[in-house]
Protein backbone atom coordinates (compact mmCIF):
# COMPACT_ATOMS: atom_id res chain seq x y z
CA UNK A 1 0.00 0.00 0.00
CA UNK A 2 1.23 3.48 -0.86
CA UNK A 3 0.45 6.84 0.75
CA UNK A 4 1.02 9.24 -2.13
CA UNK A 5 -0.52 12.62 -1.23
CA UNK A 6 -2.08 11.19 1.96
CA UNK A 7 -3.12 13.49 4.81
CA UNK A 8 -0.17 12.38 6.96
CA UNK A 9 2.50 12.55 4.24
CA UNK A 10 3.83 15.92 5.41
CA UNK A 11 4.14 14.74 9.01
CA UNK A 12 5.79 11.53 7.85
CA UNK A 13 8.34 13.47 5.81
CA UNK A 14 9.10 15.78 8.75
CA UNK A 15 9.66 12.85 11.13
CA UNK A 16 11.88 11.12 8.60
CA UNK A 17 14.02 14.22 8.07
CA UNK A 18 14.29 14.77 11.83
CA UNK A 19 14.94 11.25 13.12
CA UNK A 20 16.82 9.52 10.30
CA UNK A 21 20.03 11.59 10.85
CA UNK A 22 19.96 10.60 14.53
CA UNK A 23 19.65 6.94 13.59
CA UNK A 24 22.46 7.28 11.04
CA UNK A 25 24.65 8.81 13.73
CA UNK A 26 24.05 6.37 16.58
CA UNK A 27 23.04 3.03 15.05
CA UNK A 28 25.28 0.13 16.03
CA UNK A 29 25.78 -2.18 14.20
CA UNK A 30 26.05 0.17 11.26
CA UNK A 31 23.60 -0.53 8.41
CA UNK A 32 24.99 -1.44 5.01
CA UNK A 33 24.53 1.51 2.65
CA UNK A 34 25.22 -0.15 -0.70
CA UNK A 35 27.44 -2.76 -2.35
CA UNK A 36 30.51 -0.53 -2.35
CA UNK A 37 30.14 0.11 1.37
CA UNK A 38 30.05 -3.64 2.08
CA UNK A 39 32.95 -4.32 -0.29
CA UNK A 40 35.25 -1.97 1.62
CA UNK A 41 34.39 -3.80 4.84
CA UNK A 42 35.21 -7.13 3.17
CA UNK A 43 38.55 -5.80 1.90
CA UNK A 44 39.43 -4.67 5.43
CA UNK A 45 38.28 -8.05 6.77
CA UNK A 46 40.77 -9.74 4.43
CA UNK A 47 43.61 -7.35 5.33
CA UNK A 48 43.05 -8.10 9.02
CA UNK A 49 43.54 -11.80 8.34
CA UNK A 50 40.03 -12.91 9.32
CA UNK A 51 39.14 -14.57 5.99
CA UNK A 52 39.93 -18.29 6.22
CA UNK A 53 39.38 -21.09 3.69
CA UNK A 54 36.50 -22.25 5.90
CA UNK A 55 34.88 -18.81 6.29
CA UNK A 56 31.21 -18.86 5.34
CA UNK A 57 28.89 -16.05 4.31
CA UNK A 58 25.25 -15.84 5.29
CA UNK A 59 22.58 -13.70 3.65
CA UNK A 60 19.06 -13.57 5.02
CA UNK A 61 15.89 -11.95 3.78
CA UNK A 62 13.38 -10.62 6.33
CA UNK A 63 9.94 -11.73 5.24
CA UNK A 64 7.47 -8.85 4.74
CA UNK A 65 9.24 -6.41 7.06
CA UNK A 66 7.05 -3.39 6.27
CA UNK A 67 3.74 -5.21 6.58
CA UNK A 68 4.71 -7.17 9.72
CA UNK A 69 6.19 -4.26 11.68
CA UNK A 70 4.53 -4.20 15.16
CA UNK A 71 3.23 -0.67 15.60
CA UNK A 72 3.16 -0.11 19.38
CA UNK A 73 6.42 -1.97 19.94
CA UNK A 74 8.14 0.07 17.22
CA UNK A 75 7.09 3.31 18.91
CA UNK A 76 8.47 2.06 22.24
CA UNK A 77 11.80 1.25 20.59
CA UNK A 78 11.86 4.70 18.98
CA UNK A 79 11.52 6.22 22.45
CA UNK A 80 14.22 3.88 23.76
CA UNK A 81 16.65 4.98 21.03
CA UNK A 82 16.13 8.67 21.75
CA UNK A 83 16.43 8.26 25.52
CA UNK A 84 19.45 5.98 25.25
CA UNK A 85 21.32 8.80 23.51
CA UNK A 86 19.92 11.43 25.89
CA UNK A 87 17.68 13.32 23.51
CA UNK A 88 15.11 15.46 25.30
CA UNK A 89 13.84 17.14 22.13
CA UNK A 90 14.05 16.61 18.40
CA UNK A 91 14.07 19.76 16.27
CA UNK A 92 12.90 21.62 19.37
CA UNK A 93 9.90 19.31 19.82
CA UNK A 94 9.60 17.23 23.03
CA UNK A 95 9.87 13.47 22.65
CA UNK A 96 6.26 13.02 23.79
CA UNK A 97 4.98 15.08 20.87
CA UNK A 98 7.30 13.25 18.47
CA UNK A 99 5.83 9.93 19.61
CA UNK A 100 2.28 11.25 19.17
CA UNK A 101 3.10 12.33 15.61
CA UNK A 102 4.70 8.96 14.90
CA UNK A 103 1.62 7.20 16.28
CA UNK A 104 -0.58 9.31 14.01
CA UNK A 105 1.48 8.52 10.90
CA UNK A 106 1.67 4.81 11.68
CA UNK A 107 -1.91 4.10 12.71
CA UNK A 108 -4.07 6.55 10.77
CA UNK A 109 -3.68 4.73 7.46
CA UNK A 110 -6.82 3.80 5.55
CA UNK A 111 -7.34 2.33 2.12
CA UNK A 112 -10.20 1.16 -0.08
CA UNK A 113 -10.69 -2.33 -1.45
CA UNK A 114 -13.86 -2.91 -3.38
CA UNK A 115 -16.55 -0.89 -1.66
CA UNK A 116 -15.10 -1.00 1.86
CA UNK A 117 -12.65 1.10 3.85
CA UNK A 118 -9.89 -0.65 5.81
CA UNK A 119 -7.40 0.55 8.41
CA UNK A 120 -3.92 -0.93 8.69
CA UNK A 121 -3.29 -2.30 12.20
CA UNK A 122 0.06 -4.06 11.60
CA UNK A 123 3.04 -2.60 9.79
CA UNK A 124 3.31 0.67 7.93
CA UNK A 125 2.70 2.00 4.45
CA UNK A 126 5.63 1.42 2.09
CA UNK A 127 5.15 4.81 0.47
CA UNK A 128 5.41 6.68 3.77
CA UNK A 129 8.90 8.23 4.22
CA UNK A 130 8.91 7.57 7.98
CA UNK A 131 8.13 3.85 7.62
CA UNK A 132 11.67 3.04 6.47
CA UNK A 133 13.23 4.94 9.37
CA UNK A 134 10.94 3.30 11.91
CA UNK A 135 11.63 -0.15 10.42
CA UNK A 136 15.37 0.49 10.72
CA UNK A 137 14.95 1.54 14.35
CA UNK A 138 12.92 -1.56 15.16
CA UNK A 139 15.50 -3.81 13.47
CA UNK A 140 18.30 -2.00 15.34
CA UNK A 141 16.83 -3.32 18.57
CA UNK A 142 15.97 -6.75 17.18
CA UNK A 143 19.38 -7.50 15.68
CA UNK A 144 21.21 -6.45 18.85
CA UNK A 145 19.13 -8.84 20.97
CA UNK A 146 18.51 -11.67 18.52
CA UNK A 147 21.58 -12.18 16.37
CA UNK A 148 24.60 -9.92 17.00
CA UNK A 149 25.52 -11.58 20.29
CA UNK A 150 26.03 -14.92 18.52
CA UNK A 151 28.48 -13.46 15.98
CA UNK A 152 32.15 -13.01 16.84
CA UNK A 153 33.55 -9.51 17.41
CA UNK A 154 35.79 -9.72 14.33
CA UNK A 155 33.02 -10.79 11.97
CA UNK A 156 31.16 -8.50 9.60
CA UNK A 157 27.48 -7.94 10.28
CA UNK A 158 25.26 -5.53 8.39
CA UNK A 159 21.74 -5.01 7.17
CA UNK A 160 20.29 -3.17 4.19
CA UNK A 161 16.60 -2.58 5.04
CA UNK A 162 15.28 -6.18 5.00
CA UNK A 163 18.45 -7.96 3.77
CA UNK A 164 21.05 -9.21 6.27
CA UNK A 165 24.67 -10.19 5.64
CA UNK A 166 27.30 -11.56 8.00
CA UNK A 167 30.49 -13.61 7.96
CA UNK A 168 31.03 -16.69 10.12
CA UNK A 169 34.06 -18.82 10.98
CA UNK A 170 32.21 -21.71 12.58
CA UNK A 171 30.54 -24.81 11.12
CA UNK A 172 27.43 -24.38 9.01
CA UNK A 173 25.32 -26.18 11.62
CA UNK A 174 26.09 -23.43 14.14
CA UNK A 175 24.97 -20.74 11.69
CA UNK A 176 21.73 -22.63 11.13
CA UNK A 177 21.21 -22.73 14.90
CA UNK A 178 21.73 -18.95 15.07
CA UNK A 179 19.13 -18.41 12.33
CA UNK A 180 16.69 -20.79 14.02
CA UNK A 181 17.06 -18.94 17.33
CA UNK A 182 16.59 -15.59 15.58
CA UNK A 183 13.39 -16.83 13.92
CA UNK A 184 12.00 -17.76 17.33
CA UNK A 185 12.90 -14.42 18.93
CA UNK A 186 9.96 -12.39 17.59
CA UNK A 187 6.73 -13.71 16.08
CA UNK A 188 6.66 -11.06 13.33
CA UNK A 189 10.28 -11.33 12.15
CA UNK A 190 11.22 -14.40 10.12
CA UNK A 191 14.40 -14.96 8.11
CA UNK A 192 14.97 -16.90 4.92
CA UNK A 193 18.71 -17.62 4.97
CA UNK A 194 21.28 -18.67 2.39
CA UNK A 195 24.61 -19.97 3.71
CA UNK A 196 27.71 -20.76 1.67
CA UNK A 197 31.15 -19.71 0.50
CA UNK A 198 29.61 -17.94 -2.51
CA UNK A 199 26.61 -15.65 -1.99
CA UNK A 200 25.06 -12.57 -3.55
CA UNK A 201 24.08 -9.48 -1.61
CA UNK A 202 22.38 -6.54 -3.31
CA UNK A 203 24.29 -6.21 -6.62
CA UNK A 204 27.52 -7.76 -5.29
CA UNK A 205 28.61 -11.39 -5.80
CA UNK A 206 30.98 -12.57 -3.04
CA UNK A 207 33.06 -15.73 -3.35
CA UNK A 208 35.57 -17.28 -0.93
CA UNK A 209 37.87 -19.59 -2.91
CA UNK A 210 40.19 -21.31 -0.44
CA UNK A 211 40.73 -18.16 1.60
CA UNK A 212 40.97 -15.78 -1.37
CA UNK A 213 38.18 -13.23 -1.83
CA UNK A 214 36.72 -12.82 -5.32
CA UNK A 215 33.98 -10.29 -6.01
CA UNK A 216 32.03 -9.26 -9.09
CA UNK A 217 28.81 -7.58 -10.18
CA UNK A 218 25.78 -9.76 -9.51
CA UNK A 219 23.03 -9.96 -12.13
CA UNK A 220 19.75 -11.58 -11.20
CA UNK A 221 18.92 -14.50 -13.50
CA UNK A 222 15.54 -13.00 -14.41
CA UNK A 223 16.91 -9.49 -15.02
CA UNK A 224 16.77 -8.23 -18.59
CA UNK A 225 19.61 -6.14 -20.07
CA UNK A 226 17.52 -2.99 -20.29
CA UNK A 227 18.52 0.62 -19.66
CA UNK A 228 17.15 3.89 -21.03
CA UNK A 229 16.99 3.36 -24.83
CA UNK A 230 19.21 5.67 -26.85
CA UNK A 231 16.26 6.82 -28.96
CA UNK A 232 14.24 7.90 -25.90
CA UNK A 233 13.48 11.56 -25.30
CA UNK A 234 16.01 12.20 -22.51
CA UNK A 235 18.79 14.77 -22.12
CA UNK A 236 22.10 13.66 -23.61
CA UNK A 237 23.88 13.54 -20.25
CA UNK A 238 21.52 10.76 -19.09
CA UNK A 239 23.03 8.33 -21.60
CA UNK A 240 26.63 9.19 -20.74
CA UNK A 241 25.85 8.89 -17.02
CA UNK A 242 24.49 5.37 -17.58
CA UNK A 243 27.77 4.30 -19.18
CA UNK A 244 29.94 5.97 -16.56
CA UNK A 245 27.95 4.48 -13.66
CA UNK A 246 28.05 0.96 -15.12
CA UNK A 247 31.82 1.10 -15.67
CA UNK A 248 32.44 2.59 -12.23
CA UNK A 249 30.50 -0.21 -10.56
CA UNK A 250 32.31 -2.81 -12.67
CA UNK A 251 35.76 -1.50 -11.67
CA UNK A 252 34.87 -1.33 -7.99
CA UNK A 253 33.23 -4.73 -7.76
CA UNK A 254 35.63 -6.73 -9.97
CA UNK A 255 38.48 -8.19 -7.93
CA UNK A 256 40.55 -9.16 -11.00
CA UNK A 257 41.06 -7.89 -14.53
CA UNK A 258 39.52 -11.03 -16.04
CA UNK A 259 36.33 -10.52 -14.04
CA UNK A 260 36.23 -6.87 -15.08
CA UNK A 261 36.72 -7.67 -18.77
CA UNK A 262 33.80 -10.07 -18.66
CA UNK A 263 31.63 -7.37 -17.09
CA UNK A 264 32.88 -4.76 -19.58
CA UNK A 265 31.80 -6.95 -22.47
CA UNK A 266 28.39 -7.43 -20.84
CA UNK A 267 28.01 -3.66 -20.48
CA UNK A 268 28.87 -3.13 -24.13
CA UNK A 269 26.39 -5.77 -25.29
CA UNK A 270 23.70 -4.26 -23.05
CA UNK A 271 24.27 -0.80 -24.55
CA UNK A 272 24.22 -2.13 -28.10
CA UNK A 273 21.01 -4.00 -27.31
CA UNK A 274 19.42 -0.71 -26.23
CA UNK A 275 20.42 1.13 -29.39
CA UNK A 276 23.60 2.94 -28.30
CA UNK A 277 25.91 3.52 -31.31
CA UNK A 278 29.21 1.66 -31.19
CA UNK A 279 31.20 4.85 -31.74
CA UNK A 280 29.33 6.58 -28.90
CA UNK A 281 30.11 3.66 -26.58
CA UNK A 282 33.82 3.66 -27.49
CA UNK A 283 34.06 7.42 -26.95
CA UNK A 284 32.71 7.20 -23.41
CA UNK A 285 34.74 4.08 -22.62
CA UNK A 286 37.91 5.96 -23.59
CA UNK A 287 36.81 8.96 -21.56
CA UNK A 288 36.30 6.77 -18.48
CA UNK A 289 39.55 4.80 -18.71
CA UNK A 290 41.66 7.83 -19.55
CA UNK A 291 45.32 7.25 -18.69
CA UNK A 292 44.73 3.65 -17.60
CA UNK A 293 44.16 2.54 -21.20
CA UNK A 294 46.92 1.77 -23.65
CA UNK A 295 47.26 4.59 -26.19
CA UNK A 296 48.18 2.15 -28.96
CA UNK A 297 45.02 0.11 -28.49
CA UNK A 298 42.32 0.43 -31.13
CA UNK A 299 39.71 -0.99 -28.74
CA UNK A 300 38.96 0.83 -25.44
CA UNK A 301 40.00 -1.65 -22.76
CA UNK A 302 42.73 -2.16 -20.14
CA UNK A 303 45.20 -4.91 -20.93
CA UNK A 304 47.43 -4.71 -17.86
CA UNK A 305 46.49 -6.23 -14.50
CA UNK A 306 48.58 -3.74 -12.53
CA UNK A 307 46.98 -0.77 -14.30
CA UNK A 308 43.56 -2.15 -13.48
CA UNK A 309 44.40 -2.69 -9.79
CA UNK A 310 45.79 0.85 -9.52
CA UNK A 311 42.59 2.21 -11.04
CA UNK A 312 40.43 0.04 -8.76
CA UNK A 313 42.35 1.02 -5.63
CA UNK A 314 41.82 4.66 -6.58
CA UNK A 315 38.07 4.38 -7.17
CA UNK A 316 37.05 1.91 -4.44
CA UNK A 317 37.78 4.16 -1.41
CA UNK A 318 35.73 7.02 -2.84
CA UNK A 319 32.34 7.45 -1.22
CA UNK A 320 29.24 6.67 -3.22
CA UNK A 321 26.35 9.11 -3.60
CA UNK A 322 24.34 7.38 -0.86
CA UNK A 323 27.29 7.49 1.55
CA UNK A 324 27.79 11.21 0.96
CA UNK A 325 24.09 11.84 1.54
CA UNK A 326 24.25 10.08 4.92
CA UNK A 327 27.37 12.01 5.95
CA UNK A 328 25.71 15.29 5.00
CA UNK A 329 22.62 14.37 7.05
CA UNK A 330 24.78 13.59 10.08
CA UNK A 331 26.81 16.78 9.66
CA UNK A 332 23.59 18.83 9.59
CA UNK A 333 22.45 17.63 13.03
CA UNK A 334 22.44 20.80 15.20
CA UNK A 335 24.48 21.05 18.41
CA UNK A 336 22.11 22.58 20.93
CA UNK A 337 20.48 21.99 24.29
CA UNK A 338 18.33 19.10 23.05
CA UNK A 339 20.89 16.70 24.54
CA UNK A 340 22.89 16.79 27.72
CA UNK A 341 26.68 16.85 28.00
CA UNK A 342 26.98 13.06 27.94
CA UNK A 343 26.00 13.01 24.28
CA UNK A 344 28.16 15.89 23.03
CA UNK A 345 31.37 13.87 23.04
CA UNK A 346 29.68 11.01 21.19
CA UNK A 347 28.38 13.37 18.51
CA UNK A 348 31.80 14.94 17.99
CA UNK A 349 33.44 11.54 17.56
CA UNK A 350 30.87 10.29 15.06
CA UNK A 351 30.79 13.21 12.65
CA UNK A 352 33.68 12.93 10.20
CA UNK A 353 32.58 15.39 7.57
CA UNK A 354 33.01 19.15 7.50
CA UNK A 355 29.87 21.07 8.35
CA UNK A 356 28.59 23.20 5.51
CA UNK A 357 26.91 25.79 7.75
CA UNK A 358 29.81 28.25 7.56
CA UNK A 359 30.19 28.06 3.78
CA UNK A 360 28.66 30.89 1.73
CA UNK A 361 25.55 30.00 -0.22
CA UNK A 362 26.46 30.24 -3.90
CA UNK A 363 22.78 30.26 -4.88
CA UNK A 364 21.84 33.42 -2.95
CA UNK A 365 21.30 35.58 -6.05
CA UNK A 366 20.13 32.83 -8.35
CA UNK A 367 16.85 32.29 -10.18
CA UNK A 368 15.97 28.70 -11.10
CA UNK A 369 13.63 27.92 -13.97
CA UNK A 370 12.68 24.35 -14.88
CA UNK A 371 10.78 22.91 -17.81
CA UNK A 372 9.84 19.39 -18.84
CA UNK A 373 12.48 18.07 -21.23
CA UNK A 374 11.59 17.35 -24.85
CA UNK A 375 14.05 16.85 -27.67
CA UNK A 376 12.24 19.34 -29.89
CA UNK A 377 12.90 22.04 -27.26
CA UNK A 378 16.68 21.61 -27.31
CA UNK A 379 17.20 25.34 -28.00
CA UNK A 380 14.86 26.47 -25.24
CA UNK A 381 17.60 27.13 -22.68
CA UNK A 382 19.49 29.42 -25.03
CA UNK A 383 16.28 31.18 -26.05
CA UNK A 384 15.25 31.83 -22.44
CA UNK A 385 18.67 33.28 -21.58
CA UNK A 386 18.51 35.51 -24.65
CA UNK A 387 15.02 36.81 -23.84
CA UNK A 388 15.97 37.35 -20.18
CA UNK A 389 19.02 39.40 -21.16
CA UNK A 390 17.08 41.52 -23.65
CA UNK A 391 14.16 42.30 -21.33
CA UNK A 392 16.10 42.97 -18.13
CA UNK A 393 19.05 44.76 -19.71
CA UNK A 394 20.31 47.69 -17.58
CA UNK A 395 18.16 46.65 -14.59
CA UNK A 396 19.02 45.20 -11.20
CA UNK A 397 17.79 41.84 -12.49
CA UNK A 398 21.06 41.46 -14.40
CA UNK A 399 22.77 40.85 -11.04
CA UNK A 400 20.66 37.74 -10.58
CA UNK A 401 22.07 34.60 -12.18
CA UNK A 402 19.54 32.63 -14.23
CA UNK A 403 19.85 28.84 -14.24
CA UNK A 404 17.55 27.01 -16.64
CA UNK A 405 17.13 23.32 -15.91
CA UNK A 406 14.76 20.57 -16.89
CA UNK A 407 12.70 17.77 -15.43
CA UNK A 408 12.24 14.36 -17.01
CA UNK A 409 8.82 13.05 -17.88
CA UNK A 410 7.15 10.95 -15.20
CA UNK A 411 7.40 7.27 -15.96
CA UNK A 412 4.34 5.29 -16.94
CA UNK A 413 4.39 3.25 -13.74
CA UNK A 414 4.01 6.40 -11.64
CA UNK A 415 1.21 7.71 -13.82
CA UNK A 416 -0.79 4.48 -13.56
CA UNK A 417 -0.69 4.27 -9.75
CA UNK A 418 -4.18 4.72 -8.33
CA UNK A 419 -3.54 7.51 -5.89
CA UNK A 420 -7.00 7.87 -4.36
CA UNK A 421 -10.37 6.11 -4.26
CA UNK A 422 -13.13 6.96 -6.67
CA UNK A 423 -14.86 10.25 -5.71
CA UNK A 424 -18.11 8.41 -4.99
CA UNK A 425 -16.33 6.54 -2.18
CA UNK A 426 -15.32 9.79 -0.49
CA UNK A 427 -18.85 11.18 -0.21
CA UNK A 428 -20.57 10.60 3.14
CA UNK A 429 -23.57 8.31 3.09
CA UNK A 430 -26.75 10.42 3.42
CA UNK A 431 -28.79 9.77 6.54
CA UNK A 432 -32.22 8.25 5.99
CA UNK A 433 -35.08 10.75 6.08
CA UNK A 434 -37.26 9.47 8.94
CA UNK A 435 -40.55 11.26 9.40
CA UNK A 436 -41.98 11.50 12.92
CA UNK A 437 -45.21 9.55 13.49
CA UNK A 438 -48.47 11.43 13.18
CA UNK A 439 -49.52 13.04 16.44
CA UNK A 440 -52.95 13.80 17.72
CA UNK A 441 -54.25 17.32 18.30
CA UNK A 442 -54.03 16.86 22.05
CA UNK A 443 -50.37 15.74 21.81
CA UNK A 444 -49.61 18.80 19.68
CA UNK A 445 -51.13 21.15 22.25
CA UNK A 446 -49.16 19.49 25.03
CA UNK A 447 -45.92 19.83 23.02
CA UNK A 448 -46.57 23.55 22.47
CA UNK A 449 -47.14 24.10 26.17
Amino acid sequence: MNTIHAATTGISRFLDQSIRPLFDMHAQPRPIIDGGHLLRQLEQYVRNGHLKPTTLFCTADITNLYTMLPQDESLKILKELLLEHHYEKVQGIPIGIILQLADLVLKEIAFVDGNKFYRQIIGGAMGSPFTLTLANIFMWKWEKDAICGAIGPHEIYGRYIDDIFFTFNDPKAKIEAVIKKANAFHPNIKLEANIGSCVSFLDLLINNKNGVLFTSVYHKPAAEPCVVPFISDHPRHVFSNIIQAALLRAVRYSSTLDIFEKERRSIRLMLLYNGYPSRYIDTHFRKFFGRSMSKSSMIPFIGNENQFLVMRNTLLPKLTVKEREIQHRIAAVPFNDETDNRNTKEKTARITTISKTNKPNKFTNTLFLHYTHEQRLHTLKRDIHKIYSEIFHDTIATDIRLIVGHRNHRNTRHELVQKRPHPTMLKPTPLPNIKPPDETAEQGRNRLW
